[in-house]
């Protein structure tokens, strides 16, 4: 993928775009990502890079591999959408949608959480439509949270970070514990519900070294408050959507839709973005806290822009000493091996050309048909 250049920090829309901070169950580090823009279109994405050595070390390649085959089944208005894959010999890259209009958490941390009520009830429709999407597909995000919402230019909202979502089989229990702490749901037998949509918006208060016993309990004895100005059909889906019982919840869009609250909501103008949202991003303005960006970006020990080099000192030094190679450097170079092999390639591009000469093959054929007969 030469084609792809990365753009100059010198821009005023900042670089990186976002820099992704895990604070999961499964330990993963933050997931640097940067603005790079195809040449031949000068359409603009997002980067992120997954260095190969550190994935070996965190036994985090299937992650890698079970995203990517994840994310290129998919496309959706409301999800962030793939487009590219590749590798090099020291990280493995995903290029996906830009959206610059920072993510969630930091929208609600600017508005201490006041965040007006037509805009909160459009957001919960957007996310129910790509999460019964995701149910569609059979795909368990496992870690909805406002960390991975991201706002685009027009103020829609799309899911982002599929780095521990699973395909769940048919009939299959998922048994599993995972996802971020203070977002986590009880019950894991209902895999498929909409729960996640309420927990975005109420995290419990917990820490790393709390419990998922303690936070069952959390999530049983919690009570849930609203401010009186609250309007009650909106305070009604909230506290159905964050149901302990799953009996009782509301576990699908069909069952949403029928909520007095959204009974006037037209989700076919929803999925269309007909509806115009009440806060727009402000453009040419870093959406994110730039201390929380330039801690991460301190944090980064194998800068893209210092690659070259890098790659270039590591050959030298390998070619001095094949023959002296310890034992683990030969498991990992065997284990990169692999990773060189196994790597999924994708194009959305190159996809989405071959379904257009498909369907003109199609309609050239009824055509056709339609003379001859």
């Amino acid at each position: 993928m030469a084609a792809l250049i990365r753009v100059s920090s010198s821009l005023n829309i900042g670089v990186p775009a976002v820099n992704i901070r895990e604070n999961s169950c499964n330990n993963v580090d933050f997931v640097p990502v940067c603005i790079v823009q195809k040449k031949d279109t000068m359409k603009m994405f997002a980067m992120k890079y997954m260095n190969k050595s550190q994935c070996i070390e965190k036994d985090a390649f299937r992650n890698v591999l079970r995203e990517i085959e994840i994310l290129s089944s998919l496309e959706h208005p409301f999800l962030v959408n793939l487009w590219f894959t590749f590798q090099d010999e020291e990280d493995m890259f995903m290029v996906v949608d830009l959206l610059l209009g920072g993510d969630l958490r930091y929208h609600m941390q600017q508005s201490n959480s006041n965040i007006d009520q037509d805009r909160v009830l459009l957001y919960i429709c957007e996310i129910a439509l790509a999460l019964d999407y995701l149910r569609s597909k059979r795909i368990l995000h496992r870690d909805i949270k406002p960390e991975n919402i991201l706002i685009d230019d027009a103020g829609h909202v799309h899911i982002t970070d599929f780095n521990i979502a699973t395909i769940v089989k048919e009939n299959e229990a998922v048994t599993s514990v995972t996802g971020t702490k203070p977002y986590m749901v009880s019950g894991l037998a209902k895999v498929f519900d909409l729960k996640k949509n309420g927990q975005c918006r109420r995290p419990y208060p917990v820490h790393s070294t709390t419990s998922i016993e303690e936070i069952h309990a959390l999530i049983h004895n919690s009570c849930l408050r609203f401010p009186k100005c609250v309007d009650r059909g909106l305070v009604s889906l909230i506290q159905e959507l964050l149901e302990v019982d799953p009996k009782q919840r509301i576990s699908s869009i069909k069952h949403m839709k029928k909520h007095s609250c959204l009974k006037s909501i037209d989700f076919t103008a929803v999925y269309n973005r007909q509806y115009t949202p009440s806060f727009v991003p402000r453009k040419n303005q870093l959406n994110c806290d730039p201390t929380f960006e330039l801690e991460e970006m301190i944090i980064e020990s194998k800068p893209l822009h210092k690659k070259k080099k890098r790659l270039s000192k590591r050959n030298k030094a390998r070619a001095v000493l094949t023959s002296q190679a310890s034992q683990d450097e030969e498991v990992m170079q065997i284990c990169l091996n692999t990773m060189q092999k196994d790597f999924i390639l994708y194009n959305r591009e190159n996809e989405l050309q071959n379904l257009e000469m498909a369907e003109k093959k199609r309609l050239w054929e009824e055509e056709l048909a339609k003379v001859i007969s």
